[in-house]
């Protein structure tokens, strides 16, 4: 029988076949639930989060599954509710670490070429509801033509939607991008007639934020990684250098909206320094 460790109320146990949740302890969750939103201090809500979706290939390991891509599917049936947590908690901007450029390199092959589907049918889905804008934040090198189509026709589609901005990181890594953003910034000072010397001159954090794959958004204020783990792995390491951070326990498919409720608690009781 499959075993689980679920974080409980700061302590772990393990469960065998865990029973569906009886009326009452339904009624206790929600209970719990209002309690959270009532903690939440509403004008200190984070406009912009950013996820690193990990756990999916643990979550299938843990229920015996020999292929990763069972969990990455469990993990992409659980993005469109977690988006709908954010959009009524008055987020206003999600970014979502779905494939690295090391995953690209690293990952095996057929593990690979399922997770691009996902991916790929993840993007249509989202792309068909009627508030949310798709953006993809990430290079097209390596993917697959599919999928490189599928997140082109989820832009153009959204592009004239004003709700919640959901930002696909897929080929991304974080090095990457402020490599591109330089040669960027480099060819346009060119263009212009300008030498190296003047460059220098002129260069500025900011003119580079504006080469980056996510110019014109704001930063993200909360970066949030679930699984347990407690690293970057290359994410928005330039855009984050002034967010605030929260990991969870709980495997990514396995992610409640009261998790994502205790971090919006925890990120407004901060004090944000933002450099100071």
């Amino acid at each position: 029988m499959a075993r689980k460790r679920t974080p409980r109320f700061g302590r772990y146990t393990l469960r065998v076949n865990p029973q569906p949740p009886t009326p009452r302890t339904g009624l206790l969750y929600r209970l719990y639930q209002r309690r959270l939103r009532r903690e939440i201090d509403p004008a200190r809500v984070p406009h912009h989060i950013a996820v690193i979706v990990d756990g999916n290939r643990r979550w299938a390991k843990q229920r015996l599954q020999e292929r990763a891509s069972f969990g990455h599917r469990a993990g992409a049936r659980k993005v469109p509710e977690f988006l709908e947590w954010c959009e009524e908690a008055g987020v206003g901007t999600v970014t979502l670490y779905l494939l690295s450029a090391d995953n690209l390199r690293a990952r095996d092959r057929q593990e690979l070429e399922d997770l691009l589907g996902i991916i790929g049918d993840l993007a249509a889905e989202l792309a068909a509801n009627p508030r949310w804008r798709v953006k993809h934040v990430g290079s097209c090198e390596g993917l697959s033509p599919e999928l490189t189509a599928a997140l082109r026709s989820a832009e153009e589609a959204t592009a004239d939607h004003d709700g919640l901005h959901v930002n696909l990181a897929v080929g991304y890594g974080g090095r990457s991008e402020i490599t591109e953003a330089m040669r960027s910034v480099i060819a346009a000072h060119q263009a212009e007639g300008g030498t190296i010397d003047t460059l220098a001159e002129r260069l500025t954090p900011e003119m580079i934020g504006e080469h980056l794959w996510t110019r014109g958004q704001a930063d993200p204020d909360l970066v949030i990684r679930t699984s347990g783990e407690q690293r970057l792995s290359d994410f928005m390491i330039w855009q984050s250098a002034h967010s605030e951070f929260y990991f969870v326990e709980a495997l990514y498919p396995d992610l409640r909206q009261v998790d994502l409720l205790r971090a919006l608690r925890d990120y407004s009781s901060r004090q944000r320094r933002l450099g100071a």
